[in-house]
């Protein structure tokens, strides 16, 4: 078996986390918190102590939360949950790259609404633009990509 077996598992397991949590997010606006628990256990396919600081990648969600309002509690334990699969780097990497395809999303869909003469809807589920940040996280990591 390939020394790598692990990592692709993990990530198999990872990446249909993710799609069951961005589908739930789409059609009912709410993570369960069965889903991250289970993105959690799946760091412990590949387990190394430090990943446990990747939950420490949602402090920026918990803060807007609290400061600002208007971000779901699944959004926080997602990226908690995935930072342990991720580690602190991949997963401040996966919160950039998911936050940055939500801003480029909406900058879009703004542009065409707007275009069109319709009304822009205000607030979209966060979980597939996450999603989408740690699937390529985990793809720059176990390609060896050095942050």
């Amino acid at each position: 078996m390939p020394d790598n077996a692990p990592l692709f598992l993990q990530g198999g397991v990872f990446f249909a986390l993710l799609l069951a949590a961005s589908v739930t997010d789409i059609k009912k606006r709410v993570i369960p918190d069965s889903i991250c628990l289970a993105i959690a256990l799946t760091g412990l396919i590949a387990f190394a102590p430090v990943k446990l600081l990747g939950m420490f990648c949602a402090l920026p969600f918990l803060m807007a939360a609290v400061l600002c309002g208007g971000m779901g509690g699944g959004d926080i334990k997602l990226m908690a949950a995935a930072g342990i699969v991720l580690g602190f780097q991949y997963g401040i990497a996966a919160t950039v790259i998911g936050l940055t395809a939500m801003l480029l999303f909406y900058a879009v869909y703004k542009a065409i609404t707007k275009a069109c003469g319709r009304e822009c809807v205000k607030a979209f589920p966060l979980a597939p633009f996450l999603s989408i940040g740690c699937m390529a996280a985990y793809i720059l990591k176990i390609g060896g990509f050095i942050l």
